[in-house]
């Protein structure tokens, strides 16, 4: 005799001799095939269930033998097949769905996807100017659309603008210039003549100072730049004592948080070359601390200026050092990697700032330097003893705007993004505050833009030209629209006054 098996599904027709016989049955099971004196005979068996699942169709089938059916029962039970379950396949299509939700969510979520977009939310006093303004510079009332796919990340646009700067940034070309200061320092900024004339027909300059380490030649500072020579803006761009890679330090002192003399040198340059300008200033992060630290120093410094516009600075150093050591927002990995930049902008002037015997700067702080790990450490170390304070409070007080910015009466606007991830919240109280209180302060915050980001697109390419280029401009031409014809406002009675200078537009 010769024994077999094969796995059978379905209903398969069972044959012994010349009478048929048809499975009942589903799943999988074994025919043990028996072949002797020229007749077949197959029997299914299915795991677990009795021999007999067999019927015969036509009469009667011949039972086994005894002896048959034990030997068959032996080999089953010797020669098992084991099967997957049918059910195994769904459980692991099930998984690879869960773990695809799993990322499609952590993208969502990352990258800000169900944030609405909006206007930005303004705060100001209801006057003919602050009315004019919004009726005439239409960006600070209409949505801010950021690129679809990642312009609701406010890391994302910070690192954009931190790697790239700007996408497809211009070249303008203009002139430096070399200021010699009283301590032997030497001040530098960057000349650029307009590119057409002003709407206005007026002779006006913007007055820019850049960010932390930054100067001209960053590629945010060259595409506002060109955008504000081709409506007709002189641009001067202060260059940040050391920041230049090849240009030489001339004294032991470098830029700091809130140090405003290199920027009024350049200023006071401007007014002496241009007797007729005006001048707009315009500030970048810490650049907007020094330029509305600067203006509410001394009321003359505010004479020939006929606005201010300051972009996500943190208005008090004090008050962000606590922040800037937490995790949320990972201000904590930010302050590192801008500690590092700052580190490698000292070391490379080392031989200014610490050698030639420089009573203010030792060999300790130098160690000290090479472990610091976040800005509070090297403004306490290095930064603050440029200037002879005593400890690192005294530093931030002092080099803070929050202290004088009140005394700043031109027409002033203030923009931050709430997503911006160096600016805590809470920092956001002293603009909106000052809003509230000064009728010449907008404060503008948008729901997007990071940190100096604030790129629009649709989709994934962002435009060369952001909002924040945009508005700052836009902002001026109205201020100097409304100063084009506030004579003619001003001579009529103050009602009649009103509702002219309000009812005007660009």
């Amino acid at each position: 005799m010769r024994w077999g098996q094969r796995a059978l599904t379905g209903a398969d027709t069972l044959r012994g001799g010349t009478q048929g016989y048809s499975w009942k049955g589903v799943g999988t099971a074994k025919v043990h095939t028996y072949t002797g004196k020229g007749t077949c005979w197959r029997r299914l068996c299915r795991n677990g269930l009795d021999l007999n699942t067999v019927t015969k169709n036509s009469a009667s089938v011949t039972s086994l033998t005894k002896h048959q059916e034990l030997h068959s029962r032996r080999l089953l039970e010797e020669q098992k097949v084991y099967t997957v379950a049918p059910e195994m396949p769904a459980m692991f299509d099930g998984m690879k769905l869960a773990a695809v939700a799993t990322i499609l969510y952590i993208i969502v979520r990352c990258l800000n996807l169900k944030s609405p977009t909006a206007p930005p939310d303004l705060t100001y006093q209801d006057t003919a100017l602050n009315r004019f303004l919004l009726k005439s510079c239409p960006l600070l009332t209409k949505e801010y659309i950021p690129p679809l796919l990642w312009g609701k990340s406010g890391h994302l646009q910070t690192a954009l603008y931190g790697k790239l700067g700007r996408v497809s940034s211009p070249h303008p070309t203009g002139l430096r210039k070399y200021l010699p200061m009283q301590d032997g320092a030497t001040a530098t900024f960057d000349l650029f003549e307009p590119l057409a004339d002003h709407q206005s027909g007026a002779d006006i300059t913007m007055v820019i100072c850049p960010g932390i380490g930054n100067h001209s030649e960053k590629h945010y500072i060259r595409t506002f730049v060109d955008h504000s020579q081709r409506q007709g803006y002189r641009c001067a761009v202060l260059n940040h004592l050391g920041a230049l890679p090849n240009i030489e330090l001339t004294s032991p002192r470098m830029f700091t948080y809130g140090c405003t003399w290199e920027f009024a040198a350049m200023v006071g340059y401007i007014k002496k070359m241009y007797p007729q300008t005006q001048l707009v200033v315009v500030g970048f992060s810490l650049g907007g601390n020094i330029v509305c630290k600067f203006l509410g120093e001394n009321r003359a410094n505010q004479e020939r200026v006929l606005c201010c516009v300051s972009v996500c600075q943190g208005y008090s150093a004090l008050r962000a050092e606590e922040t800037f050591l937490q995790w949320d927002q990972c201000r904590r990995f930010y302050n590192f990697l801008m500690a590092d930049n700052m580190k490698k902008i000292i070391l490379s002037h080392r031989v200014s700032l610490f050698g030639g015997g420089s009573p203010k700067m030792v060999d300790a702080d130098l160690r000290r330097l090479y472990t610091a790990t976040s800005l509070m450490q090297i403004d306490d170390n290095i930064m603050r003893k440029f200037h002879g304070y005593s400890s690192l409070k005294e530093y931030y007080e002092k080099e803070s705007c929050v202290h004088y910015i009140h005394n700043v009466n031109v027409p002033l606007l203030l923009v931050n993004s709430a997503d911006d991830p160096l600016v805590h919240e809470s920092l956001l109280t002293i603009p909106r505050t000052l809003a509230e209180k000064k009728e010449n302060v907008i404060f503008a915050l948008t729901l997007h833009g990071g940190h100096l980001g604030f790129f629009e697109g649709a989709v994934l390419f962002p435009q060369p030209l952001t909002w924040m280029d945009k508005v700052i401009v836009g902002y001026a031409n109205t201020i100097c629209q409304w100063e084009k014809q506030k004579p003619a406002c001003q001579s009529q009675g103050a009602h009649a006054a009103e509702t002219k200078c309000s009812d005007s537009t660009s």
